[in-house]
């Protein structure tokens, strides 16, 4: 999903020895960011990134191996919602270990939620660690480093408040055609589930004006998509007392020349409001896309997880966006197995899925997050128990989601063509993309399209799906046929500013920084992925 920025070769990866002069570009040696977890751990990561080739520091190259010492600072912005995730970093750290031991010089920081939650502990469990931030000094990460290599000791520098709103911060963005624009951090709810709250603060809202600054400068820059994050996206505003700034934004967004899709997440059930549905159905640029979490159709389960809707609110909301936008492809999040779960309530969960027809889910088995209410609720559901019931909701899921899928054979679609969507691309001689209600596209090139026109990362390809598979769709209206007998619904290509952009950044030309670095643009697509392990 990621492609790393390549902006040095394994014989030029400096050493911690090496480091001269600060003021040189490369002086500071090569940097890795490895992340873990949800889109605002992505797009503070673009921040990180960021501050280090700020602070000199370069990328990687795409090759280099932490484990054998060639990269001289890894970063982890670690994520605290799963279970395992504990296990993934003190993994991941210990496979780092041989190399710190051979390498005093290399530099090891934690940060993100996970370090928000155990501070000095993973000092204590992994004492090869340099330095521990988190959700709130991502700023501070370059003057730790340095701190640490003068006091050759750990720094460990946790605030409970945000220090500078991330979005301020210099940023490295992994896309050159779509970009993460963040409107809030932090949540006032308190779902007994969640940590996040905990670790992110009470919500703070950027003022409009920042915002559609932000977006002017990413369109400037070459982005075409982009995304509107907050942990309740919809509830912006709130910190300056306007309901409704979340519906105008929207509206702002289209007027921006130049910018062709927006979206958003992730939205709050109990706090998404008409106003939201009318913006979206009346802004041409807002993408018929919306990502809504149910979490449990059992409105007694949503009592304890203290989400303030029921199953019929919920189911509202749907039909008042597809009264409004027919097309619209709706997901979502559900959790299997929350404490006191019955069958009686997981039924009811089986049944607002199948009502809902959501064109796929992110689908969780409850795990025990300690700190949370969730955690110390009595009746905890067996392994065995959440593990059947998890295999009934997925098939139940890929059902729907492969007939929602078969509706869309036949028809023309717009693809945004990315990069790194595809897996098998190179053995199908596919290209790959999302349509505008973000579903994955795999498509096919007319058989004598020269190799200087084929579409770009970025470009915007016009096809005719022809198969419906339950997680993607192809569109192979173009196959193999000459490319003067097509009509532009079978096959037509839009070369846009993002393909230039993306085309500069691979070639090395400048195209104008990446907000604020001073480097190109680095490619790579942004989708609405859960939870991964990601490295650049």
């Amino acid at each position: 999903m990621t492609t790393p920025a390549a902006t040095t070769s394994p014989a030029a990866v400096a050493s911690p020895a090496d480091h001269l002069d600060p003021a040189a570009p490369s002086a500071r040696g090569t940097y890795q960011v490895r992340t873990f977890g949800c889109q605002m751990n992505v797009h503070d990561s673009e921040r990180l990134t960021g501050l280090l080739e700020e602070a000199g520091f370069t990328a990687a190259p795409a090759d280099a191996d932490a484990r054998r010492g060639e990269v001289d600072v890894v970063v982890f912005n670690t994520c605290a919602v799963r279970e395992n995730a504990d296990n993934k970093l003190y993994g991941n750290l210990g496979a780092l270990r041989p190399a710190k031991d051979a390498n005093p010089g290399m530099q090891i920081a934690v940060g993100g939620c996970l370090a928000q939650k155990d501070r000095s502990t993973i000092v204590e469990r992994a004492p090869w660690v340099d330095v521990v931030f988190g959700t709130h000094n991502i700023g501070s990460l370059p003057v730790l480093l340095d701190r640490a290599r003068h006091n050759a000791e750990a720094q460990v520098e946790i605030l409970e408040s945000l220090d500078v709103f991330p979005s301020t911060l210099p940023t490295r963005r992994e896309s050159s055609y779509a970009a993460w624009v963040s409107i809030s951090v932090g949540c006032n709810n308190t779902c007994t589930f969640c940590i996040v709250p905990a670790l992110r603060g009470k919500e703070k809202d950027r003022r409009p004006g920042d915002i559609l600054a932000e977006i002017r400068d990413v369109v400037d820059q070459g982005a075409i998509e982009v995304t509107l994050l907050g942990q309740n996206v919809n509830s912006y505003g709130v910190e300056f007392g306007d309901r409704g700034a979340f519906a105008k934004l929207l509206r702002a967004c289209g007027d921006i020349d130049g910018l062709e899709r927006v979206r958003f997440t992730s939205p709050h059930p109990a706090m998404f409001t008409d106003d939201v549905i009318d913006a979206m159905a009346e802004t041409a640029n807002v993408m018929p896309q919306l990502h809504m979490p149910l979490q449990s159709g059992s409105d007694d389960v949503l009592r304890r997880m203290k989400r303030s809707y029921r199953g019929k609110k919920f189911l509202g909301i749907l039909d008042r966006v597809r009264d409004r936008i027919p097309e619209a492809a709706i997901t979502t999040d559900i959790i299997v197995g929350f404490p006191g779960e019955t069958e009686d309530d997981f039924q009811r969960t089986l049944e607002v899925v199948e009502a809902s027809r959501f064109a796929s889910a992110f689908t969780f088995q409850y795990s025990i997050r300690p700190g949370t209410p969730a955690a110390t609720m009595a009746d905890q559901i067996p392994k065995e128990v959440v593990q059947e019931r998890f295999e009934r909701l997925v098939a139940l899921q890929d059902r729907i989601t492969h007939e929602e899928n078969q509706k869309i054979a036949g028809r023309t679609v717009e693809i945004l063509v990315a990069e790194g969507e595809g897996d098998r691309d190179a053995e199908t001689h596919r290209l790959s993309g999302r349509s505008r209600d973000h579903r994955l596209v795999h498509f096919s090139l007319p058989g004598d399209l020269e190799e200087f026109a084929r579409p770009r990362p970025g470009d915007l390809v016009t096809a005719t799906v022809t198969h419906a598979a339950p997680h993607y769709l192809l569109a192979d209206s173009a196959r193999e046929a000459p490319l003067a007998g097509l009509a532009p619904e079978q096959f037509s290509i839009r070369r846009t500013r993002s393909g230039d952009a993306w085309e500069a950044g691979v070639t090395g030309l400048d195209a104008g920084s990446s907000c604020g670095t001073g480097a190109p643009a680095v490619s790579g697509p942004v989708t609405l992925g859960m939870p991964s392990l990601r490295r650049r």
